[in-house]
């Protein structure tokens, strides 16, 4: 099975190399290392001459916001036409496991899209973070099923889908039809193709043995800086399929009386 990783990159270089080291000590190495550059000249030199080696796709801004849907299509796309039987989607931040990439080919089938454990890792030491240590240094997300290594979860719910660290075979990417790209900018835009793959008959598998190590960065919680992606692509998501994505975080900008819902149009405002 011909793999290759798919990554999207605007700035965290340091991430950035840190992953392809952990793609270069896996028990598996990716055919094909695609980093799709969103308005980052400088992914270039960051990655170049390392190993795996990396072949860089470069898509501009979309209205000033990131387009991850319309990179993560053309990171698919060129994938495929190298050859690629199963695709890797890992976050620049996240660092794969040693048995990432054999843990999902292993469970690869096509029909099923696949999701690995994602453990949030804490901030870094003043050496900087190891590789051997990661998995005792954080465990798996609580918020989604983590079964151990050689286990599948099947029948997953589809809203807990994320794109941190997931695979699917070639087949799989085509019957789904890649992500929709009028979603651009922070949000929404995975649980859109996690409900359009359901819908297409294409079952949700939690997948144990397949880690993927979230390198720290700071956050806020609300994210106050993504409000308008959020009320612009969650009102995109609810157009095309009925309901409100991200209800947590709009029910805590509404707290901060920075939006509003309005029951009789099932719609949030900004206040």
């Amino acid at each position: 099975m011909r793999t290759a990783v798919i990554t999207l990159a605007a700035g965290r270089h340091s991430h950035l190399r840190l992953q392809q080291d952990g793609l270069a000590r896996g028990t598996s190495t990716p055919d094909h290392y695609v980093v799709v550059s969103m308005a980052d000249p400088a992914i270039l030199g960051a990655v170049t001459g390392r190993i795996p080696s990396a072949d860089i796709l470069t898509v501009p801004l979309q209205g000033g916001r990131l387009p991850l849907a319309a990179a993560r299509n053309v990171g698919a796309a060129r994938a495929l036409a190298a050859g690629a039987d199963l695709l890797v989607f890992l976050d620049v931040d996240c660092v794969p496991g040693a048995t990432l990439l054999a843990g999902y080919a292993r469970a690869a089938r096509d029909g099923s899209l696949l999701c690995g454990t994602v453990a949030y890792l804490p901030p870094p030491p003043a050496a900087g973070y190891r590789l051997e240590a990661l998995a005792d240094m954080a465990p798996p997300h609580p918020a989604r099923p983590a079964p151990a290594e050689g286990r599948i979860v099947r029948g997953g719910d589809p809203r807990l889908f994320w794109s941190l660290s997931f695979a699917l075979t070639a087949g799989t990417w085509e019957r789904v039809g890649g992500f929709c790209e009028d979603y651009t900018g922070y949000g929404a835009e995975d649980t859109d193709y996690a409900t359009a793959a359901a819908r297409r008959g294409v079952d949700l598998w939690w997948v144990g043995g397949a880690p993927a190590y979230h390198q720290y960065h700071p956050t806020e919680s609300p994210p106050l800086r993504h409000l308008d992606d959020i009320l612009r692509n969650g009102a995109l998501y609810k157009s095309r399929w009925g309901t409100w994505p991200m209800e947590g975080w709009l029910r805590a900008f509404e707290s901060r009386g920075l939006v509003q819902y309005v029951p009789s149009t099932d719609t949030w405002c900004r206040l």
